[in-house]
């Protein structure tokens, strides 16, 4: 297992360094500038700008520079907050994108499981067609689409929830909501497909024969490991709750780093883009770690690759 994990931590060292080189050139291909507004700026001042942030520098001594301070974590001043560096803005803004990722990461799993059980349980009954149509739905309707549907039904006409903002916890239940549905889909699909093969197992069929109920053979034996799928897919779900905020965060009025992240590109502030998508790119790939090593904790029968047996 140390030795997995010392291999993996190596992978995500160069994948970090790839991530961090395209980003910066992606960044130097960009047209504009960062500087540039409505109100052109006098050339005096924006040399003077330029050569604060090191824009004026050869692009080998930015990236060089740009290395340095990303190992350090130092992701520099945003160019369009003055007085304001990108880490504090990462410090201030992911707390509220971490929660409410994982509020939806927590009702995509509950949901999803529930319905790809139900599902399985009453295969080609009522409960399966309509578990069936519900994740279906879920995965084919965008998350944005969604997200004006609740907020025009639950929120204006209804009055349940805050159209928008971040004042309490009944601010993130709609955008919970609409950035779970589309997993909770998924994972139902996942869920139903392993729960149906494990139904069909020799240890199933003498867990029945041994006259236990319906619901206490999944609890005490299938669903175990008809998880195994959602598991692997709980990576690119961290990923889906994390990035796929951004818009949200935008439509609800959300204070995350998201809705910071797409203003930041708008407003062509480089600092924010490169600094936001390393911070990102780390936490993702950390995930997917520990998500391969929660793999073999579940089932102890899979050994990792590069593990000691």
């Amino acid at each position: 297992m140390l030795n997995f994990i010392i291999k993996r931590l190596l992978y995500i060292v160069l994948a970090m360094y790839l991530i961090i080189t395209a980003t910066f050139f992606l960044m130097q291909l960009a047209p504009g500038s960062p500087f540039t507004s409505e109100r052109e700026l006098p050339p005096a001042i924006e040399e003077q700008l330029n050569a604060k942030y090191g824009l004026d520098n050869p692009w080998y001594i930015q990236y060089k520079d740009y290395l340095v301070d990303t190992m350090t974590f130092d992701f520099g001043e945003s160019m369009k907050y003055k007085g304001r560096s990108t880490n504090d803005i990462i410090a201030e803004s992911f707390p509220v994108s971490l929660a409410l990722g994982l509020q939806a990461m927590v009702l995509a799993i509950g949901l999803g499981v529930l319905l790809g059980v139900v599902s399985a349980l009453y295969h080609n009954r009522f409960g399966d067609y309509a578990a069936t149509i519900f994740a279906i739905l879920g995965i084919s309707v965008p998350s944005f689409i969604l997200a004006g549907l609740l907020q025009y039904y639950l929120a204006f006409e209804a009055g349940w929830f805050p159209v928008s903002g971040w004042k309490g916890f009944a601010y993130t239940i709609l955008p919970s909501l609409a950035i779970a549905v589309t997993h909770a889909g998924f994972i139902a699909k996942l869920t139903r497909s392993s729960m149906l093969e494990q139904n069909n197992s020799e240890y199933v069929k003498l867990a029945r024969a041994k006259g236990l109920g319906k619901w206490t053979i999944v609890f005490k034996h299938s669903l175990r490991n008809a998880l195994l799928p959602v598991v692997t897919y709980l990576g690119p779900l961290f990923a889906g709750v994390i990035t796929g905020s951004f818009v949200i965060e935008q439509i609800f009025a959300v204070p995350g780093l998201g809705r910071h992240f797409v203003t930041s590109i708008t407003n062509r502030d480089y600092t924010v883009i490169m600094g936001t998508t390393v911070f990102y790119s780390l936490i993702l790939l950390l995930a997917v770690l520990i998500v391969d090593i929660l793999y073999s904790v579940i089932d102890p029968r899979i050994k990792l690759k590069g593990a000691k047996k």
